[in-house]
């Protein structure tokens, strides 16, 4: 025990201690839960889902159906936007 430092601020260093602990514990936890595996080089990895955001369904009345060029030019678009991810 430290002479100098009361039993109750020891008590509090405890706890802050056993917090962070715990905090630095899930923190780890949760990055190598979220880590992908390792992909071969120029392998391209399925896109994933996000797990709090339902899928979203359209009324028929509101959607449109897309041309050939346009398809094409939407999935250049996407290959585009998630080449760097």
């Amino acid at each position: 025990m430290l002479p100098s430092v009361s039993t109750l601020q020891q008590i509090g260093l405890a706890v802050l201690l056993l917090a962070t602990l715990a905090w630095a514990f899930g923190l780890v936890r949760t990055v190598r839960r979220d880590r992908r595996a390792p992909q071969p080089p120029g392998a391209v990895a399925a896109p994933r889902l996000l797990k709090a955001v339902p899928r979203q369904v359209v009324p028929p009345s509101e959607s449109v159906e897309l041309t050939a060029a346009e398809r094409e030019a939407f999935a250049g678009l996407v290959r585009e936007l998630t080449r760097g991810h």
